[in-house]
């Protein structure tokens, strides 16, 4: 009666005077972690009657605990889960005290569903580790310690558990509570409490006494609710990431986000990064109406004064406390796919909102190294991406920090990791606005700049199609500038061999040039081989904002072979050049293209036709 008397005495505060903790619980399998939070729930009169039937009844079906009632089915709720007597899925379960709201995650602890766990982890202010007395501490508990640690949560309650079921009680749990101690010292949490529980009989979750009457120190929802909250998110320097572009008629214009930390106010002058734009707030919308102002986790529409170009992915923040602009960083790996880390495979990476292709070099290998890097392992790892992007280290800003991998083969997420700083100076570089905007330079122009990417084998007929292309153009008063592989290796890229990191670099320099043009209204009319799919996208994605075609200029090997205009087939079938595309390197052909120019049928002047067509068609010029 003395429980139900306490846990009654815990829910009649009123609602609005209690903050919120989210924390989680993880551990080993039969860890005891659904058990405890049944507890909590019961013995802080968080069960209906109905609940409680249905928890009888499940009880006698699937229960592990005798006659007694077992609290871990309310909250394995899959079938699979009640069969097999673990937990799979990541369960959200409510409950409150006087003090305090609680939004708990009970995570998986078998290690096939650690990445699970790590989901759970996201966006928790606390954890609970849960260690079973008879087993102490287990390379299961370290793993979930470390990825706690990773994803910045920073205060752990050590709960023993079982502790009923050892001799000794008291030594055993000051010695588990001890060499947890010494492991985490490492980790970066700011506290760490012990405490000896039986989540199976109540003792020291909610109430104390029991078979822990030796224990002097604080249950387990004393300690829950003594530990601070620190929602720092409004002290934070202002960033709100776009998500989507709204234009639901030609007269408005506001871009949809959620404001992931700080402030705004209408009149606030804002900068878009990493482009280094400068605009002014002049409304921020709500379905509710409009607001003088938003903070940290309102999601509203901000609608900017003047015309700036904005897209998604991009990151609004104040000029003088902007986000760095960079392409490389260095960040922590848990990797989540079933496949091990390849270094030849092709990754994508989601961060602030925006996604980009990216490469991965593991601490310690090789930009081709096999190193290795397996399911729920955590390496130090630097990352590089083809384009800029707005960056904040987790530590400053989780909401900017936090990323994910996905394998582009299966779509599946690979990684989730924390940015941790930036590499090189870019980090303290920002990128500066044109005076003059995509815009007027098309007013002026009375077209729009971009680039049309020709890619095929040697002899294909790109340099030929492309000098075709830009007389026509040119005869309509269109501002075009070729440029041709061969002849960038003369000049800009004369440094860069034939080797794959070699030509994908090669690609990215002239891709670099097509932007410069693209943003000052020039349509760049770029012939090149690039074999490589992923070097492509990269620049696809560089200039998606600015306009980009790919063109596949289409002609069989033999074909390309007896028209040979170099004499580099003959050259590499002679020995002289051993990594001819086609020859020595394969080529990979373009499984999506805008346009497939078949050049066994069409002429120069009807290839050059149809990309004169299709530049019409997308509106990039005016029709003949």
């Amino acid at each position: 009666m003395d429980g139900e008397v306490v846990a009654l005495s815990r829910v009649v505060s009123d609602p609005a005077a209690r903050d919120h903790l989210r924390f989680l619980t993880c551990g080993s399998v039969d860890d005891g972690k659904s058990t405890l939070i049944g507890r909590l729930l019961h013995d802080t009169g968080q069960v209906a009657d109905d609940q409680l039937a249905a928890l009888e009844r499940d009880s006698r079906r699937f229960g592990t605990a005798g006659d007694e009632l077992d609290f871990a089915l309310l909250l394995d709720g899959l079938e699979a889960e009640r069969e097999q007597g673990i937990t799979i899925d990541v369960a959200h379960r409510y409950f409150s005290t006087a003090r305090r709201n609680f939004i708990v995650a009970d995570t998986p602890g078998h290690e096939q569903y650690t990445r699970n766990m790590a989901t759970g982890a996201s966006g928790c202010d606390a954890a609970v580790i849960l260690v079973d007395a008879t087993r102490g501490l287990t390379a299961q508990t370290e793993r979930h310690s470390r990825i706690v640690s990773l994803f910045g949560i920073r205060h752990v309650i050590l709960a023993v558990n079982k502790i009923d079921l050892v001799e000794d009680a008291r030594t055993v749990f000051e010695s588990i509570a001890a060499a947890y101690a010494a492991f985490s010292a490492d980790l970066a949490f700011r506290s760490v409490t012990a405490v000896p529980i039986s989540a199976r009989h109540g003792d020291n979750v909610v109430r104390r006494g029991g078979r822990l009457s030796w224990f002097e120190g604080p249950t387990l929802i004393d300690t829950l609710e003594g530990l601070p909250v620190e929602d720092n998110r409004l002290s934070r320097p202002f960033r709100f990431l776009v998500q989507y572009v709204n234009r639901p008629d030609p007269a408005f214009r506001g871009y949809a986000g959620t404001v992931a930390s700080g402030c705004v106010q209408a009149g606030d002058q804002i900068i878009v990064s990493p482009s280094g734009r400068l605009a002014t707030v002049s409304r921020i919308v709500t379905w509710e109406g409009d607001r003088l102002s938003a903070e940290a986790g309102d999601a509203v529409t901000l609608v900017l004064k003047e015309e700036v170009d904005v897209a998604r992915g991009d990151v609004l923040a104040l000029p003088h406390a902007r986000p760095a602009s960079v392409e490389r960083f260095s960040a922590s790996l848990l990797w989540m796919d079933d496949r091990p880390f390849n270094p030849a495979r092709a990754y994508r990476i989601r961060i602030g909102g925006r996604a980009s292709p990216v490469k991965v070099v593991l601490a310690g290998a090789g930009a081709g190294d096999a190193a290795g890097l397996d399911l729920n392992e955590i390496s130090v790892a630097e990352l590089t991406l083809p384009a800029p992007v707005a960056f904040d280290p987790f530590e400053d800003d989780p909401a900017m920090g936090g990323f994910f991998l996905i394998d582009r083969e299966t779509g599946a997420v690979a990684a989730a990791g924390v940015a941790q700083a930036a590499l090189g100076q870019t980090g303290h570089i920002y990128p500066t606005a044109a005076a003059v905007s995509r815009r007027d330079r098309s007013r002026l122009n009375r077209h729009e700049g971009g680039a049309i990417w020709l890619t095929g084998l040697p002899g294909s007929g790109k340099s030929t199609i492309a000098a075709t292309l830009e007389r026509k153009l040119h005869a309509r008063d269109i501002r075009t500038v070729l440029l041709d592989g061969d002849n960038l290796r003369h000049g800009l890229n004369r440094n860069l061999g034939f080797s794959p990191e070699d030509r994908d670099e090669n690609v990215r320099r002239a891709g670099e040039v097509a932007l410069l043009f693209a943003e000052a209204g020039v349509i760049s009319l770029c012939a090149f081989v690039s074999p490589s799919v992923t070097a492509r996208q990269a620049v696809r994605e560089r200039l998606a904002a600015n306009g980009f075609l790919e063109v596949f200029v289409d002609a069989p090997l033999d074909a390309c072979r007896a028209r040979d205009p170099k004499g580099l087939y003959a050259r590499a079938d002679g020995g002289v050049i051993a990594d001819l595309t086609g020859v020595g390197t394969s080529y990979e052909s373009p499984s999506d293209p805008d346009l497939v120019l078949d050049t066994l049928a069409l002429t120069p002047e009807a290839a050059a036709d149809q990309v004169i067509a299709l530049l019409e068609d997308r509106r990039w010029i005016p029709v003949a």
